[in-house]
Order: structure tokens, then C-alpha cells, then sequence
């Protein structure tokens, strides 16, 4: 039976977030081939964390900065490990090298941090994106850490192309993976609410993560205002887990602009309301909102960069503005337009059906594990700069790490 260790930046939390459920979509891939699936992080419980061992999978407390993972992993012996964001692949990577190189690695990026700093970056200081701004620190370190995989899995077609043109990673490193999701049936549309069942606006989204914080913060102040003076009756649903108290301040029930913390049951809310709501204008990746309106049904409007990399060729799901002005207004047309709310509903099924059918990523993802693992050595062999940074890396981390180390003593 093959071995696979995921070491985790957190244990996972799908109802917290989009990056929770695909660890679990990437979890029940893995398991479905009858592989052994263990799960290790140094991160703190959770109430809200997924209990992984009801499913049959190994729940490993770690430790950063600490040879007791060298003990572990010596003992271990997985056949692949899947780091969760590179910043485990910087921490544990060279431990994993050294006590069992065998291993396959595989990074998993969620999506690309240097990307999502980078247009923060240049949306702080009102100026378009230049080539400058993805050459930071975090892009030197998140590079670097998908050189010295043998396999990183990427969400967004953007990224893969980013990565290849500023930074000249081989393709072969690389593999596109969206969410994985099981198609949408006529049976599963006919259990939804219908356009006249509907009411209300919904945004949802963990407000830990900045791009959604932001995108309530243009929503309340120049979007809504829009939309409640043509629409008085209506309300604006946010939901979104680790509300802070800057987040709850700007519930204004006498504005229709209503703050409702986390979801218990994230596919029930958006199932309800009419439109969803994202005006996003940084980030990274595709988003998990967009998504979870699609899979329930409700059209949503956005910006280019929410609906980046999420449709391939495929008519949206509802309309894609950038001006606030603009977004308001179409978004009060579909709320208003039937006609036009159902072929936007329609849009969605197809996106999910075409795009992100669990049996075809899946397959996919699979059959190039398997090729990488088939032929390690000449993909390593072909992968000089993952050799050279390896080796630099090692000392650098492994260095640091240890002195971490003693000074805890």
C-alpha cells in the first residue's frame, strides 16, 4: 500500500475556508486509490478543524524547529509527501530529503502567494501591476520551494502561465488542478430554491483572508448604497468565518447590510439568496465563493479577478464588472431579470460540470503521480535547479533550524 504524509500549514477546516475543502477533495482522491493517508502539522487544534480520523486517516501533531521529526519521518517512511503551502516545504523539506529521498514530493500552493502579494501591492498604491512587483521575497521563497519538488499542484491556468513566463519554471513541474467537484444532475436542479423562492444578496468568505476582507470593505461602501437605493426591501447577507470586531462594526441593520459570521451550513445560505456577491480586486487563485454559488445554483457578480482562470471558454455565471457603478447595476438587473438569472444559473452548471468534473481532474492528477514516480530519478535528473537549491537550501534551513533549535532548549 502506498504511503502518502500531507504536512499541513493548519488542519483542515472546510467550512472555514475554500483551501480547507480542497485539502479534503485532494484527501478523498488519495484515498480512493486505496492509498494510506496520514495527516501531520505543527499547527494548533481547532473546534472548527475536520475530524480526519473518523475517515481513517492518521492525525500527527509536529513540531517546528525540532528533531523529533527526523525520528518520525525515519520511522515513517511515506512514499509521497504532499507539503500544504510552501512555507512547510521550507520547514520540513530538508528533513524529508534527508531521511527518506525516495519519497515523492509534491507541493501544494493553494494558490500563489508572490501573485497575490503583488497586486495588493499595486492596488495599495493605486498603480497597475509591473513585472518588479512579483519579483519579492515571497516569490524568491515560494520558487524556489516548487524547484525542489518533484510535482506542484497548481489551481489557476493564470498562475501556471505567470510562473512559466517571469520565472521560467519547466512545465513539467507542474499540474493543474482545480477543485474537484461531482457534476451537477437535472435531479440536483429540480431540489433548488426557484428564482421566485430566492431573496436577498449573500457574500461569503474567511476574513483571515485579506481580499475578502477588502471586498466587503467596497461592497458596504460603494456597491451597496447603489443597490439598496433601487432595491429598498433587500438585504445584503455577509457570512464568513473569524469575524473580527472592524468586521462586526459595519453591520447596519437600518441599511439592509447585515453581518451574520460563520455559515453552519455554507451550501444552505448561498442556496437561499438570489445573487452573490464578490467584488474582489486582489488575490490569487479562483475562489471557492464562486464555486459554492455555482454548485447551489445562484448566479453571482464579479470582477476580472474573482472569475480569473474559473470558466475556461464558458459563458460566467451572472456578470463580471470591475467599475463599482457598473457592478451595482448589473447586479440589480439580474435580481430583477428572471430571464436572465436562469440563463445565468445555467452558465454555472456547465462551468461546474466542464471544468471542474472530480472523475476527469482526478484521473488526471493520478496518472502523473504515477508517471513521476514511475521514472523519479530522470525527472529529478532533469530538475538541475531543484538539485542546486537543495543543496543551498538545505544548509541555509537546516542551519537555522537547528540553532532554533538549541536556543529553545
Amino acid at each position: 500500500m502506498i504511503k502518502v504524509l500531507i504536512i499541513g500549514y493548519v488542519w483542515p477546516e472546510p467550512n472555514s475556508s475554500a483551501a480547507g475543502s480542497r485539502m479534503m477533495q485532494l484527501i478523498d482522491l488519495f484515498m480512493a486509490q486505496g492509498w494510506q493517508v496520514s495527516y501531520a502539522s505543527p499547527a494548533a487544534t481547532s473546534s472548527f478543524m475536520f475530524d480526519i480520523e473518523s475517515i481513517g486517516i492518521q492525525r500527527i501533531p509536529i513540531e517546528l524547529n525540532s528533531s523529533s521529526f527526523d525520528d518520525f519521518i525515519s520511522s515513517f517512511q511515506p512514499d509521497i509527501v504532499m507539503y500544504d503551502r510552501f512555507m512547510m516545504e521550507e520547514q520540513f523539506g530538508w528533513r524529508v530529503d534527508t531521511h527518506c529521498p525516495a519519497a515523492l514530493t509534491i507541493l501544494e500552493t493553494v494558490d500563489l502567494h508572490c501573485l497575490r502579494d503583488a497586486r495588493h501591492l499595486a492596488l495599495k498604491q493605486q498603480r497597475e501591476l509591473v513585472k518588479r512587483d512579483f519579483f519579492s521575497d515571497v516569490a524568491k521563497r515560494e520558487v524556489a520551494s516548487i524547484h525542489r519538488c518533484d510535482l506542484t499542484l497548481m489551481i489557476s491556468t493564470i498562475e501556471i502561465d505567470i510562473l512559466e513566463k517571469y520565472f521560467n519554471v519547466d512545465l513539467v513541474l507542474l499540474h493543474h488542478v482545480p477543485f474537484m467537484l461531482p457534476t451537477i444532475s437535472e435531479e440536483t436542479v429540480k431540489e433548488w430554491p426557484k428564482f421566485s423562492e430566492r431573496q436577498h444578496f449573500i457574500t461569503i468568505g474567511n476574513f483571515k483572508h485579506e481580499p475578502n476582507w477588502d471586498a466587503v470593505q467596497i461592497l458596504k461602501k460603494t456597491i451597496w448604497p447603489i443597490i439598496r437605493k433601487s432595491l429598498p426591501d433587500v438585504e445584503c447577507h455577509i457570512y464568513g468565518a473569524y469575524a473580527s470586531e472592524k468586521v462586526n462594526q459595519l453591520n447596519n441593520k437600518k441599511d439592509g447590510f447585515l453581518i451574520k459570521g460563520r455559515a453552519e451550513n455554507a451550501n444552505c445560505v448561498v442556496k437561499q439568496a438570489r445573487i452573490c456577491l464578490a467584488p474582489l480586486r486582489f488575490g490569487a487563485g479562483i475562489k471557492g465563493k464562486l464555486v459554492e454559488a455555482m454548485i447551489n445554483g445562484t448566479p453571482s457578480i464579479t470582477t476580472d479577478i474573482g472569475a480569473e482562470s474559473m470558466c475556461a471558454d464558458y459563458p460566467w455565471n451572472g456578470a463580471i464588472e470591475n467599475d463599482p457603478v457598473e457592478f451595482a447595476k448589473k447586479a440589480i438587473n439580474i435580481y430583477g431579470n428572471k430571464e436572465l438569472w436562469l440563463q445565468s444559473q445555467k452558465n454555472g452548471i456547465k462551468i461546474i460540470n466542464a471544468v471542474y468534473n472530480k472523475q476527469d481532474v482526478g484521473e488526471k492528477l493520478i496518472a502523473r503521480i504515477k508517471m513521476i514516480s514511475d521514472n523519479l530519478d530522470t525527472h529529478r535528473l532533469n530538475n538541475f535547479t531543484g538539485a542546486m537549491l537543495k543543496h543551498h537550501s538545505m544548509r541555509s534551513t537546516e542551519f537555522m533550524s537547528r540553532w532554533i533549535e538549541e536556543k529553545n532548549k
